[in-house]
């Protein structure tokens, strides 16, 4: 009963994709005793970046949602004024700063795999596309759409 469950496809491809996703931690963790490199700084800053922005995002979200005379309103200040997924943008990011912590580590080429997976599932797959068919659902989206960018945070567009 076991062995046929962790078989289940859902679950053999949710693993493969943790697999990849976290392939520069694995790089970063199996090799003992390098001093960090300029590459290292970088990362650890755009790691750090990316992290403070997914948290203020989710922290911005949820003060809105508590609010109850925000019920069936759609986020749109903060940095929800400038990206429609700052949260999806953070977590993005700071998988791209880890990823730039692995490359000073011998023979990690493939640990890009990681990064670019968890974007393309964000960007393609499981994050935006769903979340926005669920968004269209609300009428002030088609508007916060046109004015919004999708994930990269830019100044919102005049209408």
């Amino acid at each position: 009963m076991v062995l046929s469950s962790f078989l289940c496809p859902g679950i053999l491809i949710a693993g493969i994709l943790l697999f990849l996703i976290v392939l520069p931690v694995i790089a970063i963790n199996k090799t003992p005793g390098l001093l960090l490199s300029w590459l290292d700084m970088i990362g650890v800053v755009v790691w750090f970046f990316g992290f403070c922005f997914e948290a203020i995002g989710d922290a911005q979200l949820s003060q809105f949602i508590k609010n109850p005379a925000n019920k069936g309103k759609l986020m749109q200040s903060g940095l929800w004024a400038f990206t429609r997924h700052p949260n999806y943008f953070g977590e993005v990011i700071l998988w791209w700063g880890i990823w730039l912590m692995s490359i000073s580590m011998p023979n990690s080429w493939f640990t890009v795999l990681g990064p670019l997976t968890i974007t393309i599932l964000i960007l393609k797959v499981s994050g935006i596309p769903m979340l926005e068919k669920k968004m269209a659902e609300n009428p002030d989206f088609a508007e916060y759409k046109r004015r919004v960018s999708a994930f990269f945070p830019l100044p919102p567009r005049n209408i």
